[in-house]
């Protein structure tokens, strides 16, 4: 059985767009996962120290029979893959940060894991990109969505395209 599961994809180091791109193909290749959507990039302020370069950010839908530890060893090698380097220093700069935003309707709370995931509600770079390929999602806490939306205005964000799944040929 498969589960709807959303990820949140960013960088702001090494040609963000390019790794991005690069995730997102890692991402089809998964297997017992199938990447289903792609939304818009954005460029964001980053969170935390001030002087780092803007994001690129964006989020994915797959479905994915992956057990919720499993899929997030999977993506933690993707990052390590594309030069991630874990550091003590939270939001500073990276080549990549994967993020399991959504697993199914499932709510987890544990040491190397927490979904929904934490202070999603406030962070407009996920809510919009989310929006865009999740339509009228309600959030296995109850919320929704578009409430979610209303609450966390548009700021510091870009779009900066529609088509970050045109050489995706697994996306649908």
């Amino acid at each position: 059985m498969t589960e709807a599961v959303y990820i949140g994809l960013g960088s702001n180091l090494a040609e963000p767009l390019e790794q991005l791109h690069e995730a997102l193909l890692a991402l089809a290749q998964l297997p017992h996962t199938q990447l289903r959507a792609v939304s818009s990039f954005y460029t964001s302020d980053p969170l935390g120290p001030a002087d780092q370069p803007r994001y690129v950010n964006a989020v994915a839908l797959l479905d994915c029979a992956l057990e919720p530890l499993t899929l997030l060893d999977a993506l933690q090698q993707i990052e390590l893959n594309q030069g991630r380097v874990r550091k003590a220093e939270r939001w500073g700069p990276r080549t990549l940060d994967l993020d399991i935003l959504l697993f199914g309707q499932r709510l987890l709370d544990e040491p190397r894991l927490r979904v929904p995931h934490y202070h999603l509600q406030a962070r407009a770079f996920v809510l919009y990109p989310l929006a865009e390929i999740a339509g009228q999602l309600r959030l296995p806490d109850g919320r929704q969505l578009d409430d979610l939306l209303a609450a966390c205005p548009f700021v510091g964000l870009e779009k900066l395209s529609d088509s970050a799944t045109l050489d995706l040929p697994h996306a649908r």
